[in-house]
């Protein structure tokens, strides 16, 4: 199997149900792990529909749109999202349990391996996945013991005494036993589920019982097979010989096990088993007992995907255990709210991360219109969190299709959603017509509003929305909210230059944000903290902040804001003149970013490296990588109309090294360009870094006077918004001065 896996870029594992293809699959997971420098994932694929969404979240990948100032940039789909973060690393995906979703596992499988050259992928399937290039890998049972051998030497006879010594302590293979066991492992075909049962089955029957009654029911089985293929009919009877053997009491519980695809909680159990009125772990240990259940030390139980199919095809589409799982997620979904939004933030983003298959199956299988807006009300900030925008707009969405559903909060949150991922059209005045229905007193939802704007880039769309929030929040007492919406203010000014009531909404939010012990807040307020701190030169405490942010980001698994606070402790190690570090900061954001498939992030630790190489001198490297990503950002704005944040960045650094290099008019021509976007934008930073690099061109040019003037109006621009340049991003300035004071001076001692 190693070997296939070297040499095949897919290989599936078939065979039928119960004859070890996970097991397989982990095991040769597991000893190939070394040959994949970038890990292993394991997704578990039944019970669930969304394909790309289940791969997003074994890998970690974030369906949130990266922070800025741009209108609402569209992203991929997540099938090509995936695919993005995924080239250029070295990687096995392992997918299980693949026959009932085989269609889309194919289509994403073909879209990852053509953008991933280094990916491998191991699926188990009962079928092939029908790919070009998909090498077949047929899983055999057991080893079967051959008359006349010694029985302990094949493998099927193995798991069989290690199983039943298990369910009946003191069982060993000896001279009485021996042939017993051999007859069961031949008559089970060796196949490992059903030896397990079996093997159950020894403490109440002892071995000559198992053996003698799998002789009567195998008899029955070769009369009466109905067309199955062998295995299967000797897996379907070893399934019902031990549903058979079961109590009424151990068939309910068996069933309502069933409905939970992810596993579930004892408490799960016990709520889906509430109206039994029995010691429901007692019976569950008994299943335990039986191999028709696994635990994990006795806080998660599951079933196996051949004993779960088995139960569902029992169980009645209208069955009343189906409305009490339901209604145990939603009543978990509702408990988890309030603590997403303090220091439980964490530990309760684990919970549902572990609950999600049985999240995802509630809401596709509830039809009841209450039960899913409540559900999706209650974890519209779980998918925000989590990054799994689109998730929450479909579900959203799905639960205000159902007759009585709709809500003015819920189409708050949808559209919200759809300007998050960029999906749809109208999205401006989706939202806006969505905060018009909105109760006077729903100050959340209005602010998730804002947030959404703020991230299209509707910094005046966002303004109003922020100001109705926070009045509310305040009115009402929610301190929560009052620190969400001073985020958002801070961000908002952040945009239009006003530093200083930045300033004071970001401190005020990362204050009440400290005292709730909100992690996802203390990373917004922080955030503009830190860049501020930048901004004046005051690198110590940007650099705490911007280590904090990282702390809480990793923690919380926030990987796009992790890329960005690396490469803001890149700024602050090239402002300090550690330039190693500085490459080795905006190098780790880079990967990060490619690992969430985030081209704006990645954008902007290339940034920081073309920086760091400037600083350092290399001009080529430098100017190759502003060149990078400038393309990039001309081809956004050619898309959308507008400048994008960084442009002016760009042509001001491309034309400080046209300058340097000598050729003057490549050096105006690109600053002139950074004036306009400059001015587009509004920002008059940007706008004094333009007038500085013209500065230099008219220094260069002889035309002294010119230059001088430019450096005072840039130096007055910076001033006016708090923002004078620190020393340590004086370089060019600096520069310029001394030549223009050069100058001033050889004209001064020629008058004289």
């Amino acid at each position: 199997m190693r070997a296939l896996l070297g040499a095949a870029r897919l290989v599936t594992l078939t065979g039928p149900g119960g004859v070890g293809k996970t097991r397989v699959a982990l095991a040769v997971a597991d000893r190939a792990a070394d040959a994949f420098p970038d890990g292993v994932s394991l997704v578990e694929l039944a019970g669930t529909t969304g394909v790309a969404e289940a791969v997003a979240a074994a890998l970690g990948v974030r369906d949130d749109t990266a922070t800025g100032s741009h209108p609402g940039v569209r992203p991929t789909g997540l099938a090509h999202r995936l695919a993005g973060s995924l080239r250029g690393r070295r990687l096995l995906l392992v997918l299980d349990n693949c026959e009932h979703v085989a269609g889309p596992v194919a289509e994403l499988v073909d879209v990852l391996l053509r953008a991933a050259p280094d990916l491998r992928v191991l699926a188990t399937s009962r079928e092939p996945l029908a790919l070009a290039g998909e090498t077949l890998y047929a899983v055999s049972p057991l080893e079967l013991p051959d008359p006349g051998s010694d029985p302990r030497l094949a493998s099927s006879v193995q798991l069989f005494v290690a199983r039943a010594a298990a369910a009946a302590p003191g069982f060993v293979l000896d001279a009485d036993s021996a042939p017993f066991v051999a007859a069961i492992c031949r008559r089970l075909d060796g196949l490992p589920l059903a030896l397990e049962l079996a093997a159950a089955r020894v403490r109440a029957l002892g071995v000559r019982g198992v053996a003698d009654r799998l002789d009567d029911r195998f008899h029955l089985l070769t009369v009466s097979g109905r067309g199955r293929p062998a295995r299967q009919q000797t897996l379907r009877a070893m399934i019902d010989w031990s549903w058979e053997q079961l109590t009424e009491q151990q068939r309910l519980v068996l069933l309502r096990l069933a409905l939970h695809p992810g596993g579930c909680t004892p408490e799960a159990a016990e709520a889906g088993c509430a109206d039994l009125e029995l010691d429901v772990v007692d019976v569950v240990d008994q299943l335990v007992a039986r191999s028709l259940v696994e635990s994990a030390d006795g806080t998660r139980y599951r079933l196996l995907e051949s004993i779960a199919a088995y139960c569902l095809d029992r169980l009645a589409g209208d069955d009343p255990a189906l409305r009490r799982r339901d209604l145990y997620y939603a009543d978990l979904a509702e408990q988890a709210r309030p603590h997403l939004y303090g220091p439980g933030q964490r530990e309760w983003l684990d919970r549902l991360d572990v609950e999600a298959p049985n999240l995802r199956v509630t809401l596709e299988h509830t039809a009841d219109p209450a039960l899913a807006a409540r559900l999706a009300g209650a974890l519209a900030w779980y998918w925000f969190l989590r990054g799994r925008h689109r998730e929450g707009q479909g579900f959203i969405a799905a639960a205000m299709a159902l007759p009585g559903a709709r809500s003015a909060e819920l189409a708050a949150w949808e559209a919200g959603f759809a300007m998050l991922t960029g999906d749809g059209s109208d999205l401006l005045e989706r939202s806006r017509a969505a905060a018009r229905a909105l109760a006077a007193g729903d100050a959340r939802s209005r602010w998730f509003l804002a947030l959404a704007h703020l991230s299209f880039g509707d910094v005046a769309g966002a303004d109003g929305l922020l100001t109705e929030a926070l009045a509310a929040f305040q009115a009402a007492g929610d301190r929560w909210g009052e620190a969400a919406a001073l985020a958002g203010r801070a961000k908002q000014a952040m945009f239009q230059g006003d530093h200083d009531r930045a300033a004071r909404s970001a401190t005020r939010s990362l204050t009440i944000f400290s005292d709730l012990g909100d992690g996802w807040g203390r990373l917004q307020a922080s955030d503009m903290l830190g860049y501020l701190a930048e901004i004046t030169g005051d690198y110590q405490t940007a650099a705490r902040l911007h280590r904090e942010g990282l702390r809480i980001a990793e923690d919380l698994q926030l990987w796009t804001d992790a890329s960005y606070r690396l490469s803001s402790l890149g700024r602050i190690a090239l402002l300090t003149g550690n330039l190693d570090r500085s490459r080795e900061l905006h190098e780790r954001a880079m990967r990060r970013a490619g690992e969430q498939s985030n081209r704006f992030a990645e954008e902007f630790a290339r940034v920081g490296l073309g920086l760091a190489a400037r600083r350092a001198g290399d001009l080529d490297t430098a100017s190759r990588l502003f060149e990078q990503s400038l393309a990039w950002n001309r081809r956004l704005q050619a898309d959308y109309g507008v400048p994008f944040y960084g442009v002016t960045l760009l042509l001001s650094e491309l034309g400080f090294i046209a300058e340097l290099r000598g050729d003057r008019a490549a050096a105006r021509s690109l600053h002139l360009d950074g004036l306009a976007a400059a001015t587009e934008a509004g920002d008059p930073r940007a706008i004094a870094l333009a007038k500085e690099g013209l500065a230099g061109v008219a220094a260069a040019e002889g035309s002294h006077e010119e230059a001088a003037a430019l450096l005072d109006e840039a130096a007055a621009l910076r001033q006016s918004v708090g923002a004078p340049l620190p020393p340590a991003e004086r370089g060019d300035v600096d520069r310029i001065t001394a030549a223009v004071r050069a100058e001033q001076g050889e004209r001064a001692s020629a008058d004289l």
